[in-house]
């Protein structure tokens, strides 16, 4: 994978803005590379596509790419809250790929891919609307809260300039695929909100116990549920069942090899 962009691309560009664009999108098309079947390159979409800015020709996975030059911390932005709802919530959702670049070096730094399953209803934040004298006033957008999705779902494909080994990438991917089979938006929001509970312990091992402590949290998230404690250790079930985690024994679980 080579890193630089092709600088002759944006000779004819001022804006920083357009600048980053005519360079990063055709960098992502040529260089990266699809998770889902490892294919590549990717094909670009149409302008305003509504399934995301790339797709892979040989499985049809879907891509959008957000670049800039800091890192990705805390929200990022995105388009019309309805819209970013509905796509959640339906099947044209695509994976989001995150790139950041050297502006001097006009070099990708960092890439990350955040896969669409891990892209939940509750992480989607409904921004104010534009004011009156804007352009499209009334328009409301929305930010996707980065923070809320584990690091499971944020699979770094290069970092600090590094290129991470495909095979490893893409087995990284291949773990979490389950979420997809995860139908009902609630179900998939719990799974994701206990894989991200069990990063913050900071252990490879962890006990029941020591989850729930989580439990004033997630009730506050599912007010509705009165059964905290049992959706935990169910949720643990689905987990193992797929993979994710190991069971030991006496209240005891450990994660897989190469979750992280």
């Amino acid at each position: 994978m080579d890193l630089r962009f092709q600088a002759a691309l944006a000779t004819a560009y001022r804006s920083g803005l357009q600048r980053a664009r005519v360079l990063t999108e055709p960098w992502l098309a040529e260089q990266a590379y699809c998770l889902n079947c490892g294919s590549s390159p990717l094909t670009r979409n149409r302008n305003n596509s509504q399934v995301g800015d790339f797709h892979c020709s040989a499985c049809q996975e879907n891509y959008e790419l957000k670049s800039k030059r800091a890192p990705f911390i805390g929200r990022i932005d995105d388009g019309a809250y309805r819209a970013m709802l509905a796509r959640v919530n339906g099947d044209a959702n695509p994976n989001m790929f995150l790139l950041n670049y050297d502006a001097e070096q006009l070099a990708v730094t960092d890439l990350a891919i955040v896969p669409k399953h891990f892209i939940t209803a509750d992480l989607i934040q409904e921004r104010p609307p534009l004011r009156v004298t804007a352009k499209r006033a009334g328009w409301i957008g929305c930010r996707i809260v980065l923070q809320g999705i584990p690091a499971a779902g944020q699979i770094k494909i290069v970092s600090g300039g590094v290129v991470r080994p495909r095979e490893h990438v893409l087995a990284q991917w291949q773990r979490t695929l389950f979420l997809r089979r995860q139908l009902d938006q609630e179900a998939k929001g719990w799974l994701v909100h206990i894989m991200r509970c069990i990063e913050r312990l900071e252990k490879s091992k962890f006990s029941l116990d020591e989850l729930y402590k989580f439990e004033h949290e997630l009730g506050a998230a599912y007010p509705t549920n009165q059964h905290i404690r049992a959706k935990i250790r169910q949720k643990l079930q689905v987990l193992r069942d797929n993979g994710y985690l190991e069971f030991i024994g006496r209240g005891l679980y450990k994660l897989t090899a190469g979750v992280s």
